[in-house]
């Protein structure tokens, strides 16, 4: 039998017919744009990620967008993020005038070097070219960045701090979600995500009222809210009323009636993930580098990523048995053509070497015990052959 990577069929069958008559339920609604589902996973994803203001969007990438225009942030501004991650993470500087810098990681979480990231705002200041504005921190693979750390070097500069959780959304450190630390947490839905749609989609939480009211705003091509027009009269419908350029980043309602149903399963699955993860920390100690969750953290495990010196040869000796396997990032994102003009200062080379060396094997939280002792019995088999 063919062991999947991520086997969202599975999911799907647990779910069952509820699922089914949910999606049946919007198709037959004909709302499909901001229907009744969109507001009522808004509430429950609040409610589960301690978060008081939610904003369902289209993408991961639109929620990382959206802060950032709602802060100002552009040209001459400098964001501070990890450059192994995805590429969405610096894309959206960019996309707004703003510069990336980019931060190395460290060795053993993968995760933001808090110590790395205090000397490139100072480097940046230095230099005099650009002004710090913002950090953006990345829960890669599922795990909690230190946010206690990170949070501290924020406020020490007067940055803002955006949680980047496409992958960790659900993630805890001592019992808290990033957002008790950051300013916003942003997370994607795509599908292979621990909690995914069955399409695009995305969301920003926040505790600030008035960032949640620009950011209803902006998602919705910069139309009038209800702090725009508080004790104003108008001659037409004020939801033509654009005060601010903003994007279309509205989630379907299809999306939203799929993940309040994923939702009510999600802690469940937080929990097998994190069985299926210690299966592989105990058959793989001493074969390969197995992952480190940093100190009173939780991982929701969005991969399980090992390092090993023979990358490529493991590889191909797991294709063989038909056992799938993934390398995330092979390039990080400041040796890419298109971000090489970006600062990086004091070098990135944690993230060069584990660009080398890291790869991802097969996790969710369906993944028998079964087809978990044929993956670490045919790495155990290769590591052993090749030392």
């Amino acid at each position: 039998m063919a062991i999947p990577f991520i086997d969202l069929q599975a999911q799907r069958q647990r779910l069952g017919q509820p699922l089914e008559d949910a999606i049946l339920h919007v198709i037959r609604s004909g709302a499909y744009i901001m229907g009744p589902e969109v507001a009522a996973f808004e509430r429950a994803l609040g409610a589960f990620g301690q978060a008081p203001f939610v904003l369902s969007c289209g993408s991961g990438t639109e929620a990382l967008q959206l802060p950032l225009m709602a802060w100002n942030i552009g040209p001459g501004d400098a964001v501070f993020c990890p450059s192994f991650t995805f590429a969405a993470t610096a894309e959206v500087m960019p996309l707004v005038g703003a510069s990336p810098v980019f931060v190395d990681v460290l060795p053993d979480t993968c995760n933001l070097d808090p110590a790395k990231l205090e000397a490139a705002i100072q480097a940046v200041q230095a230099a005099g070219e650009l002004t710090p504005r913002a950090i953006i921190a990345v829960d890669l693979f599922g795990q909690p960045a230190d946010y206690p750390a990170i949070s501290a070097i924020a406020q020490k500069y007067g940055l803002k701090l955006i949680a980047d959780s496409a992958q960790g959304f659900g993630c805890t450190l001592n019992g808290h979600h990033p957002l008790h630390w950051a300013d916003v947490t942003t997370t994607s839905f795509f599908p292979a995500k621990p909690l995914g749609c069955y399409g695009d989609g995305g969301a920003v939480l926040c505790k600030d009222e008035r960032l949640h009211d620009l950011l209803v705003s902006l998602r919705v091509h910069g139309q009038a809210v209800k702090s725009d027009i508080a004790g104003r009269t108008f001659d037409h419908d004020p939801k033509y009323l654009n005060m601010r350029v903003g994007m279309n980043s509205r989630m379907d309602t299809v999306q939203a009636a799929v993940l309040l149903q994923k939702l009510t399963i999600f802690e469940d699955e937080i929990r097998a993930r994190n069985v299926v993860a210690d299966r592989y920390a105990a058959g793989l100690a001493g074969l390969v580098k197995v992952p480190r969750v940093i100190d009173g953290g939780v991982s929701v495990w969005a991969q399980y990523t090992i390092e090993t010196h023979d990358r490529d040869g493991l590889i191909a000796h797991l294709k063989a048995a038909e056992i799938p396997t993934a390398v995330y990032y092979p390039i990080p994102i400041h040796k890419q053509e298109v971000y090489s003009r970006y600062p990086t200062p004091g070098g990135l080379p944690v993230s060069e070497a584990l660009a080398e060396r890291v790869m991802s094997l097969p996790m969710h939280p369906y993944l028998s015990a079964d087809m978990q002792d044929q993956i670490i019995a045919a790495i155990g088999a290769f590591i052993r052959r090749n030392g």
